[in-house]
Order: C-alpha cells, then sequence, then structure tokens
C-alpha cells in the first residue's frame, strides 16, 4: 500500500494537469475594434472641402505654397495636357501666367471609400485666362483625398469641360 500511495497521488497530479489545460482559465479575448477615425465623417467632408477651395484660391492668387503643402509627394494630376506628377504640376502652374477673375464651386460632393479614402466631385465656373488663353468657362472635376499621418491631402486632381 505504501508503494501505491505515491503512484496514485503523481496519476492524480497528471490527470488533473491534463484536466486544467483542456479548460482555459479566462474566456479568449474577443479581437480588438477597429481603432476609431481621427475625425467624423463630418469632420472630414468639411477639411477635404475646405483644401479643395483652398487650393482654387491659392491657384487665383498664384501663391503655390498650398499646392506643395497640401498635395501628396505621389499626387497626379489629369487634364488636356495628360497625366503629370506633383512636381510637373507644379512647374507648369509657375511657368504659365494665369489670371484668374473669379472661380465659384457647386455641386460638391464627398464620397468616402473608406476612413482615409474620399472622391470629391463638383462644377466649376471660371473667368480666367492661362498662357493668354482662355480657359474653359466650366468644367466638372473630381479631386482623390487620401488621409496621411492624421490629415487629408490631395492625392489626384482630373478636370473635365462642361458641354
Amino acid at each position: 500500500m505504501t508503494t501505491r500511495l505515491p503512484l496514485v497521488i503523481v496519476l492524480t497530479l497528471v490527470f488533473a494537469s491534463f484536466a486544467h489545460a483542456q479548460t482555459p482559465a479566462t474566456p479568449a479575448a474577443s479581437p480588438s475594434p477597429a481603432p476609431k477615425p481621427a475625425m467624423t465623417r463630418a469632420q472630414s467632408q468639411r477639411a477635404i472641402i475646405a483644401t479643395e477651395k483652398k487650393l482654387w484660391e491659392a491657384w487665383k492668387n498664384k501663391d503655390m505654397k498650398p499646392f506643395r503643402a497640401n498635395l501628396t509627394a505621389d499626387a497626379v494630376m489629369i487634364g488636356d495636357g495628360g497625366v503629370v506628377d506633383k512636381k510637373t504640376s507644379l512647374t507648369a502652374m509657375e511657368g504659365m501666367a494665369c489670371e484668374v477673375t473669379s472661380y465659384e464651386l457647386s455641386d460638391i460632393k464627398v464620397t468616402f471609400f473608406n476612413n482615409s479614402t474620399a472622391l470629391m466631385t463638383y462644377k466649376s465656373a471660371q473667368d480666367a485666362t492661362c498662357g493668354g488663353e482662355k480657359v474653359p468657362a466650366s468644367v466638372y472635376s473630381s479631386s482623390l483625398y487620401v488621409m496621411r499621418g492624421g490629415r487629408w491631402y490631395a492625392a489626384s486632381h482630373q478636370e473635365t469641360t462642361a458641354k
């Protein structure tokens, strides 16, 4: 009996440890919820529209600083002349003498694809000349915005002459 008692104790401990390993000590934690966006959709929409208007005002005032500050490094512009990157676009804008008398943005709509990508579409009426040529009086535009580092930046812009 003295030899069986240690064997029974050891077997009891072994089976108890297997049984204990089968049942979790605490319930499995649920996956972490998605982080909340830094801005609400309404705040983001206001920021995007304000940035776009700031860029139009900068064009009117021949001020390239807002373009340098609010376009992504990999920005793409699409227009009558084709597709160009940020550097080429800014160089062209600086070299082209534009005289903007007035502009007005209308039918503004911001469509969010996710928390960090949005497309702003609108129509603009403008009275302007660039390089001595009259700019189309009315265009449909789209600007793609991306959230980077908690801030909205313009990543692409295109214009189509309205008929």
